[in-house]
């Protein structure tokens, strides 16, 4: 029997599951940062636990591990990759591959073998890959690079966002109030200087509460807004340097701040953008735990995978079937 091991290691959460040749999950363990980025000797200890306890529950040795794909946040560029390479051989799994989180994002949204991917976690990153093979990756490098949010620039807003209302240089926003209370402070005064003389970060599940006061709240409506145009930018930059404007594709939105938010105040103002670039493409949300586009690309190099493997997978890391 042969065993294929997928890895999705991001800025907050590292997830590694293993099947068998028939697509029945033997083993999956979760971990912390697998991200270099943010540390690479976190992201290496992050990374080995999650596979170690994978291959103990499934009760198999790296030998039987026929191939293993790892979809890494911060997988960029070439310098990335001089880190990352001697990091994953260091596991001592014979045949590997290693691509980024933005990939196994994509293979595991679509059936087809083309298509766009847009990702709004910890931070936001755009993919695609046309009909041709030609592959362009738009974002993942922060605000400085040209990108905008992500749980962590977002939560930056909302902190902000209360400041600049308390000050007066903003309108009143129902914000200040949820923040006050999650950050247990008594003012937006106190706040202030708090966070000045201690020099903290900003709290990156800030970014939940736009949700939670976007109804009423014109604010936090508007950060989410730009945040869904600003997603829509990037796949729009893809979609035109990659020549797919006329064509038929999916692009598929992951990542917590896409998957789990409520869609209504960022996907109308991601879709319009999109629209632009290319009429005919066809909005989706990921379903399925990316790691199972790891387990998919590992499976079968050429992209193709049994309708019965891919369904029993499907029914076994969907992300309803991961929260359960």
């Amino acid at each position: 029997m042969n065993y294929y091991l997928g890895v999705d290691g991001g800025g907050s959460k590292t997830l590694a599951v293993v099947c068998d040749e028939t697509g029945r999950i033997a083993g999956r363990a979760s971990s912390g940062c697998g991200n270099h980025q943010l540390g690479a000797d976190i992201a290496e200890r992050h990374i080995r636990q999650a596979v170690d306890e994978a291959l103990g529950q499934a009760g198999i040795g790296k030998e039987q591990v026929a191939r293993s794909v790892f979809g890494l946040a911060g997988a960029d560029r070439e310098a990335d990759f001089r880190i990352l390479r001697p990091m994953i051989a260091g596991l001592g799994l014979d045949r590997h591959e290693i691509v980024c989180d933005t990939v196994i994002g994509l293979r595991a949204g679509t059936r087809q073998a083309h298509g766009v991917v847009v990702i709004c976690g910890t931070g936001t990153n755009c993919y695609g890959i046309n009909r041709q093979g030609e592959e362009l990756q738009v974002g993942g490098f922060g605000y400085t690079f040209g990108d905008f949010g992500g749980g962590s620039d977002l939560a930056v807003e909302v902190f902000r966002s209360v400041i600049r209302a308390w000050e007066g240089r903003e309108r009143p926003t129902l914000l200040a109030e949820a923040v006050l209370r999650r950050l247990a402070m008594g003012s937006e005064e106190e706040m202030f200087h708090h966070y000045l003389d201690t020099g903290r970060h900003i709290p990156a599940d800030l970014a939940k509460l736009l949700f939670e006061v976007a109804e009423f709240d014109e604010t936090a409506r508007s950060i989410l807004a730009r945040q869904g145009r600003e997603l829509g930018r990037a796949a729009g930059a893809v979609i035109r340097k990659l020549d797919m404007e006329s064509d038929r594709f999916d692009l598929v939105m992951a990542g917590s701040i896409l998957t789990r938010g409520d869609s209504r105040y960022i996907v109308p103002y991601l879709d319009e953008e999109v629209r632009a670039a290319a009429p005919a493409y066809e909005l989706g949300i990921l379903t399925l735990e990316p790691a199972a586009g790891a387990l998919f690309m590992a499976m079968n190099e050429q992209g193709g995978t049994d309708e019965e493997i891919y369904r029993r997978i499907h029914q076994q890391l969907s992300v309803k079937a991961a929260s359960a």
